[in-house]
């Protein structure tokens, strides 16, 4: 049966299972044999489940390095009649992959965009991490060079939502260990090949796993489930603030990150609730100390 009228331009956003293949939906499964154009971020990825649930309906690779010219293309293909369908490697089409262009360029051309709902890793990780569901944000995947990756999570050190990325294997050790100096010891939930037969979730502080990860290889799709910033105590706040090296040394660290003053003084603000003033006052006295060491 068909869902919409033959006339109508369409672009169907179809969700895969992101591991064990049950998790496809029926819907799903009826829209990948019904379109005429089926366009994967991996061809060779997507044809193993096409196979396995025996449609044939042609497939077209559209992903991140080529999606400049192929999201044009798949617009005329849609203008001109033909019904396609868009699917990741795994999970949402549009989640930290190239699928925002084509829609944002299908909605311009007036193109109607349906999405045919399926699993996600970072809501499957979510709801069995422990921690809080009721509000939280995602980060996608973290910077791969450490000076972004740490500015990226400067900027979410008091977000007190539940956090999620995504990362490889390879950059865990470096990103974990960045998260606990930036953070501090926080509760996480590492969860690993979700819904796969080696699933896994491993539950405990940042110190905790990355003592685990550090003797064990670890390997697959990964997904972290952080802690948001805890409301720190008004005791701990005034100890903060009355350490002097504390502050000073958290200003030396963004300046040798070559982040500008105004940019200094906002985060060292929101880092330890000091007045604009006192930020900035210690700010010229480092800028003196320099001045000084250099002229001697």
């Amino acid at each position: 049966m068909k869902e919409e009228n033959q006339t109508e331009k369409i672009l169907y956003l179809c969700g895969t299972p992101i591991g064990n293949l049950e998790d496809i939906t029926i819907r799903a499964v009826n829209i990948l044999k019904e379109v005429d154009l089926i366009a994967a971020e991996d061809t060779r990825h997507t044809r193993k489940l096409l196979n396995h649930f025996q449609i044939s309906t042609p497939v077209t690779s559209y992903y991140e390095h080529n999606q400049g010219e192929k999201a044009p293309y798949l617009i005329e293909k849609i203008k001109c009649g033909t019904k396609v369908a868009l699917v990741s490697d795994a999970g949402m089409p549009g989640i930290s992959d190239p699928g925002y262009l084509l829609v944002k360029l299908a909605l311009k051309h007036k193109i109607k965009v349906v999405a045919i709902p399926g699993v996600t890793a970072l809501i499957t990780a979510l709801v069995i991490s422990g921690l809080p569901t009721n509000q939280f944000i995602f980060g996608g995947f973290l910077p791969r060079k450490s000076i972004e990756r740490r500015r990226f999570l400067r900027q979410l050190t008091n977000e007190d939502k539940t956090i999620i990325f995504y990362e490889t294997p390879h950059r865990l050790l470096k990103a974990l260990e960045d998260i606990l100096e930036l953070w501090g010891d926080r509760k996480i939930a590492l969860a690993r090949e979700l819904t796969k037969r080696y699933e896994e979730v491993k539950r405990g502080t940042i110190s905790q796993i990355l003592d685990i990860l550090k003797k064990e290889e670890i390997r697959g799709e990964i997904t972290l489930v952080i802690e948001g910033n805890p409301k720190a105590e008004k005791k701990m706040e005034e100890e903060i603030t009355s350490n002097n090296k504390i502050v000073v040394k958290f200003i030396q660290e963004l300046k040798k990150e070559q982040y500008s003053s105004r940019e200094i003084i906002r985060l060292t603000q929101e880092k330890f609730n000091l007045p604009r003033n006192i930020i900035y006052q210690k700010l010229l006295e480092l800028k003196e100390n320099l001045y000084t060491t250099n002229s001697k």
